[in-house]
């Protein structure tokens, strides 16, 4: 099965194969701020699970609290955030769910940065919760790839 989205004006497409390793919501202040939202929402995939389809992309390149770099591509005609790339973990693409064409499959089963949260969001007790990021990076690598 594939998965289609794309960006806003219709410039960038892409169809994603396969699950999704991992689904995690972030209440970082970062990701609020990025997302405009309450939480940051991603979906890990392996770089082969993902193909641009239609137009190219255009990359920022942003610098942790942490030191951690992190490549973000995004249409440079409307700037929709399609997906990034952790220079820690090259063979990921974390997707940016909300550029699905139907994102009604979409569930976190992590969340990431609670301590973060802002104090109205309930988040469910039946998913992994971290009070911040976790320094063991295995639950955002697939079990095939290497750290």
């Amino acid at each position: 099965m594939v998965r289609t989205g794309g960006c806003i004006c219709g410039a960038v497409r892409y169809g994603i194969t396969g699950e999704p390793h991992v689904t995690y919501a972030c209440h970082c202040t970062d990701c609020r701020r990025q997302s405009g939202s309450a939480f940051g929402l991603t979906i890990v995939l392996t770089a082969d699970q993902l193909e641009i389809t239609r137009g190219e992309l255009k990359t920022q390149t942003r610098v942790a609290e942490s030191g951690r770099k992190m490549t973000r591509y995004f249409c440079p005609e409307c700037g929709t955030w399609i997906y990034n790339i952790p220079d820690s973990l090259p063979t990921n693409r974390r997707v940016k769910p909300g550029t699905l064409d139907d994102a009604s499959w979409v569930r976190p089963t992590v969340h990431l940065w609670v301590r973060s949260a802002l104090p109205w969001v309930q988040v469910p007790a039946d998913v992994i919760q971290h009070e911040t990021q976790p320094s063991d990076r295995t639950w955002v690598v697939p079990p095939s790839k290497p750290l």
